[in-house]
């Protein structure tokens, strides 16, 4: 027959030391930290989730299905010199040059009031 020898140095556990080692203390985690790719990808995702709101939320188009009403025009060249305003102010009625030049802009599909030397322009008549 063997016989085993246990020897013990130290003190001894109890049931309650081993469970809780087995079982830590549980702690609050801590903040979260994104890494640099991390920050990326969420900043990506906000950036979508912001442009497809904006693009289902956006405005609409307001056309009817009715037709507008015709303006009638005629066509013009722009000088050397010329200017929207100095266009604008040859067919305008007097003191409504401003909005014949918004209407000038609108019917030429303008983004502004830059003309250039030779270019061909509707402004309306009357």
């Amino acid at each position: 027959m063997s016989s085993v020898a246990v020897h013990r140095s130290g003190p001894t556990r109890t049931r309650r030391d081993v469970s809780r080692s087995v079982h830590p203390r549980r702690t609050r985690p801590g903040p979260l930290r994104l890494t640099r790719r991390g920050r990326v990808v969420a900043v990506l995702l906000l950036l979508i989730l912001v442009l497809s709101l904006l693009t289902l939320l956006g405005p609409h188009s307001a056309a009817s299905g009715e037709p507008g009403v015709p303006v009638r025009t005629r066509t013009v060249q722009v000088g050397p010199g010329d200017t929207l305003w100095d266009v604008a102010a040859d067919v305008a009625a007097p003191g409504k040059v401003r909005e014949t030049v918004r209407q000038i802009e609108e019917l030429n599909a303008m983004s502004g009031p830059g003309v250039r030397v030779g270019q061909q322009i509707a402004v309306p008549v009357g």
